[in-house]
């Protein structure tokens, strides 16, 4: 059902962010949420400007003590395979997380933790029930090749009595279908592109989502799909990528208004006192089409693509915070995720393009994970002590 509440198919249906959501968020997610800066007056006679005070840096709760608790860590990354994948640039987005589970394996062994890696095949949960973790760290993207399958180890965790890390089945369905996060985060009024959900080809392009266009895959990460130049500046040419993508990938898409503007990267770490918002502004190289500025699969095999830099404008940041943990929240996410953040210049709305339960977690300083809490002052070190004692402070 369309807002208007006019019937169209599903495959031709819109949803539009302007107007009221019927969905409010609880009071209490909000208050979890990181403390802004604070900004203190420089004089009393008011001649002054205000001052920005310098944020202390950000400490996250840890306790090296209860990780003593831990007798055994299990780091659970993808088992891929070739034949599995449509395309090598589908299979080479998953191919990596074997080498950064054993980075996140090594890292677990600094602490003082004995840790081994489990791939994701059939003898998973086997291995599991034979050596009996405390605590599986759930690097999990794909099963089979498929994003959406990846529902089943947290399914087969729980089932197991097992603790795991990262989101649980609810937060994984969601995270693993643009269309059903987008829906969400409009009833959370949360700010996201206009968009179309088609599953199949030949389905039309509505005209009124605007220009330019943005067409993406609706199961898969690390922009798989989007190439140099995936944003469309006619619905003609978003009609064909449509019909390329369905027809290459078999899985549906979404087209989506591409907003022209600064693009964030927005980090939300969970360390069981408080929601930590970090965000990075984009600071691109060059733009792969020579007109717009976005993060396309080659831009992977670029380490100088982009930088980031601090957000600078308070209020933004402010208003970005807030919506973040709305969104982590609501959205069923959990421990730590990544929302990909576009801010209309001509507006300065924020619009939340994507979101990431389990993003790319591990020590590689190519990860954005990784990189938004570096330039924060945070060590990868420092988020994996603060996950694991999290969770072996609840243990007995």
């Amino acid at each position: 059902m369309a807002q208007n509440g006019t019937s169209v198919p599903v495959e031709e249906e819109k949803i539009k962010t302007n107007g009221k959501s019927p969905v409010k968020e609880e009071k209490s997610e909000e208050k979890k949420e990181s403390a802004p800066e604070k900004i203190v007056s420089g004089s009393s006679s008011g001649d002054e400007k205000p001052k920005k005070v310098t944020p202390l840096k950000i400490e996250l709760a840890s306790d090296k003590d209860a990780l003593k608790k831990l007798k055994l860590v299990v780091v659970a990354y993808s088992h891929v395979e070739r034949e599995w994948f449509p395309t090598e640039e589908a299979y080479h987005a998953e191919v990596e997380v074997e080498e950064r589970a054993g980075e996140v394996v090594e890292a677990i062994k600094k602490l003082g933790i004995e840790v081994k890696a489990q791939p994701g095949n059939q003898y998973f949960l086997t291995n599991l029930l034979v050596d009996q973790p405390s605590l599986v760290v759930n690097l999990v993207d794909t099963l089979k090749g498929k994003d959406r399958l990846q529902t089943s180890v947290p399914a087969a965790l729980e089932l197991s009595n097992f603790t795991y890390t990262g989101a649980g089945m609810e937060g994984m369905v969601i995270g693993n279908d643009r269309n059903l996060t987008k829906r969400l985060l409009v009833a959370y009024d949360i700010p996201t592109p206009t968009f179309q959900y088609i599953r199949r080809t030949g389905t039309f392009v509505l005209e009124e989502l605007g220009l330019p266009l943005i067409v993406k895959l609706n199961e898969s990460g690390g922009s798989v799909g989007i190439d140099d130049n995936a944003v469309k500046e006619t619905v003609k040419d978003a009609q064909k990528q449509v019909d390329d993508l369905i027809s290459t990938y078999k899985i549906p898409v979404i087209v989506e208004r591409f907003v022209d503007g600064t693009e964030i990267t927005v980090v939300v770490f969970d360390d069981g006192q408080k929601c930590h918002v970090l965000m990075g502004e984009k600071i691109f190289r060059k733009k792969p089409d020579g007109k717009h500025n976005f993060t396309s699969i080659k831009s992977y095999d670029d380490p100088h693509s982009y930088k980031f830099k601090k957000v600078e404008d308070d209020p933004l940041r402010m208003k970005i915070e807030k919506l973040a943990v709305r969104a982590f929240n609501g959205l069923g996410h959990k421990d730590y995720a990544k929302f990909d953040v576009r801010v209309d210049d001509s507006t300065n709305t924020p619009y939340f393009t994507d979101s990431n339960p389990n993003t790319a977690f591990g020590p590689d300083p190519g990860l954005p994970f990784t990189e938004v809490c570096k330039l924060h002052g945070i060590s990868f070190e420092d988020i994996l002590a603060s996950l694991l004692s999290k969770y072996a402070k609840q243990m007995k």
